[in-house]
């Protein structure tokens, strides 16, 4: 068994405990978008899974560049210094999964078993699963902990 540091234990938790994030995105006409899009984790893929409609500006701009950023973070506490929330930023590429696929199966399992109220939506025809896979991220774990890792890295802690 592999030990982790302190600081990919401190990335688990906070990828295991967050469900929502910022997801940056590019337009066609090079314009940056961000939106806030709940997710999943699918160890097995080393991917961020994420249900979006076709209607909404972010999917139209993942199925046109497939380069993305989605940052997770902790909560803000009310009295305690912003600076020290900690936070991952992660640079990575977004694919479409076709339905009928096991990527497809194993990403909507994984999306339901976090958020089984979605559910529903999951049979809307204009919806999709994207999987978030990260090149690299910058993990912020307090004041004074930030550090560069790469997509082994995160993998790792996607794993509980």
């Amino acid at each position: 068994m592999t030990h982790d540091s302190r600081l990919t234990q401190a990335l688990r938790v906070l990828l295991h405990t967050r469900r929502v994030a910022s997801l940056g995105t590019v337009g066609v006409d090079g314009t940056a978008f961000v939106s806030m899009v709940p997710f999943a984790l699918e160890p097995m893929q080393g991917a961020f899974i994420i249900h979006v409609s076709g209607l909404a500006p972010h999917t139209a701009n993942l199925l046109a560049r497939h380069s993305v950023s989605l940052m997770v973070m902790e909560s803000e506490v009310t009295g305690e210094p912003v600076h020290a929330l900690a936070r991952v930023t992660l640079a990575g590429k977004a694919k479409k999964l076709e339905p009928g696929r096991e990527s497809w199966q194993a990403s909507h399992d994984a999306y339901l078993d976090r958020f089984p109220e979605a559910e529903p939506m999951t049979q809307l025809g204009d919806f999709m699963f994207f999987a978030i896979t990260a090149v690299q991220a910058r993990h912020v774990a307090g004041f004074g902990a930030a550090r560069s890792i790469d997509e082994h890295e995160v993998r790792r802690a996607m794993i509980s």
